[in-house]
């Protein structure tokens, strides 16, 4: 007797586009954040390093999505085409494009568009504020009210305090 509720292995769990861009965009503005605490650490503050700080941002970012994306491709229990791996790392590009503001910043201070001393607090304020928006932004899309969306937002927000305030008490 054959079952035929029997179907193999469950088909590739396609990611909502939301979903995509709140983790990988919360996950990339707590990686900016947790990144520039552990490359100023040590008080080096000159342009120079500055340049150096954008570089290691941006490749941890890249190396990030590259490892989580093919961590998704391996985790699904379904028969793989050639292409799912790149897609599955393609699906990871909020966590760059999260990251490129700290980047940015940073790489401002390497070519002294703005003054290198400091500039980790300006970073900080900015992931924070880009934490809270897109906890808004994402409640908003879920139809959640605007008080259960500004609370997301905060709650989001908050992970990025904590990274401040943990930068704050190792230092």
């Amino acid at each position: 007797m054959s079952d035929s509720t029997a179907a193999g292995p469950p088909p590739p769990r396609h990611h909502d586009t939301r979903e995509v861009i709140l983790f990988g965009g919360v996950y990339g503005a707590v990686l900016a954040s947790s990144m520039v605490a552990a490359l100023t650490q040590y008080g080096h503050t000159s342009a120079g390093v500055r340049g150096y700080d954008a570089a290691w941002v941006l490749v941890t970012a890249l190396a990030s999505a590259l490892a989580h994306g093919y961590a998704h491709y391996v985790a699904e229990r379904a028969p793989h085409r050639r292409r799912d791996a790149l897609l599955a790392v393609r699906d990871e590009w909020p966590l760059v494009a999260a990251v490129l503001p700290t980047v940015f910043l940073l790489a401002g201070a390497y070519w002294r568009w703005w003054p290198a001393n400091g500039v980790e607090y300006a970073a900080f304020v900015l992931n924070v504020v880009l934490l809270f928006a897109l906890g808004l932004i994402t409640a908003r899309w879920s139809a959640r009210s605007w008080p259960a969306a500004v609370l997301t937002g905060l709650v989001d927000a908050l992970l990025g305090l904590v990274v401040v305030v943990a930068n704050a008490l190792i230092k």
